[in-house]
């Protein structure tokens, strides 16, 4: 399995995805893993997994502003797609003839 230590800046969308999937409600000092890197600096870090990857993403102020800016993001696509369906909800089919369909 691959061990990849990521900063928030380097976070793609599918790495969000997964951090906001296990922390919806955000982190706990109790899902912070502390560890020294290669270079000896203290690190803490929360963990995510994919099927052959584990994610040590750093942790502080700007992981949470990012986490909660995409959350909302997500939260307006999703507005976004139901607005579209309530559109689509309030036609009438039968009333509309072909010419209304060209």
């Amino acid at each position: 399995m691959i061990r990849k230590i990521v900063d928030y800046q380097k976070l793609n969308e599918d790495i969000l995805n997964l951090l906001i999937e296990k922390f919806p409600e955000g982190y706990a000092d109790k899902d912070i893993i502390a560890f020294r890197n290669a270079q000896n600096e203290y690190i803490e870090a929360v963990e995510v997994r994919t099927e052959d990857t584990v994610y040590l993403i750093k942790v502080g102020k700007r992981l949470v502003q990012a986490m909660e800016e995409h959350e909302e993001e997500l939260e307006v696509d999703n507005d976004d797609e139901d607005d579209n369906d309530s559109i689509n909800d309030n036609i009438d089919i039968d009333a509309l003839n072909e010419e209304d369909l060209e």
